[in-house]
């Protein structure tokens, strides 16, 4: 079973992020779109009960239909510190990839990679502990500034840190519609991330996979409960 450890405090999990960062593999493409497993993972919390229950779902790329999906249910082991979310989340998530039987070519999170404060957001700290190819698809905007791209699907314009690197990309993935924040987790291209995130939103502004694994991580939930 793969396994994270816990930081005792918010100077061990920095820590541990400026270990693993070094281990973030970006000259690789990684998987062509539309072919093989791609998983989606996301997470739902109850608050008042201390739970976070995470979702990992694979879709068949060429069809986006589901082929499994499985849930894992936790108490969440980190406090809410901007920037080191990861450490709450990835515990479940990682339960969740477990208890599947196949194994995807790709993991799509709901949220970022190296478009990350301390450049190793969630998709880059999955992607490194599991080893697969991973990207991250959020839905707001984080720690950069960007350009609206253009009103058409497929348009895009780079996600701008404060030293002036490109760490990720908005992208209009249906017309007219507010984009989505594309960054590279591990093991994946920039630009193959950004074809990913197209393929996988062929009618709506998310992706098939974050669609799918926030309403099974909110039904775990709800059962749970």
């Amino acid at each position: 079973m793969t396994s994270v450890k816990t930081p005792a405090d918010e100077a061990e999990a920095r820590a541990i992020q400026d270990e693993l960062r070094g281990h973030v593999v970006l000259d690789e493409p990684g998987p062509p779109p539309g072919r093989g497993l791609v998983a989606g993972v996301d997470v739902a919390y109850d608050d008042t009960r201390d739970l976070v229950a995470a979702a990992a779902v694979v879709l068949d790329a060429a069809t986006l239909k589901v082929v499994e999906e499985a849930t894992a249910v936790g108490h969440v082991s980190f406090p809410y510190v901007p920037g080191l979310l990861a450490f709450r989340e990835l515990p479940t998530v990682l339960a969740a990839l477990d208890a599947l039987t196949v194994r995807p070519g790709l993991v799509v999170c709901d949220g970022y990679g190296l478009a990350h404060p301390r450049g190793f957001g969630l998709a880059c700290h999955l992607g490194v502990v599991t080893g697969l190819p991973s990207i991250g698809v959020a839905k707001n905007p984080f720690t950069f500034t960007y350009e609206e791209p253009g009103t058409r699907r497929g348009e895009a314009s780079a996600l701008v840190a404060a030293d002036g690197a490109e760490v990720g990309r908005a992208v209009r993935t249906q017309d007219g519609i507010k984009p989505v924040y594309v960054s590279v987790g591990h093991r994946v291209s920039l630009d193959n991330a950004c074809a990913h995130a197209l393929a996988l939103s062929p009618r709506f502004r998310i992706p098939e996979t974050t669609r799918h694994a926030d309403s099974l991580c909110r039904r775990a939930l709800r059962e749970a409960s």
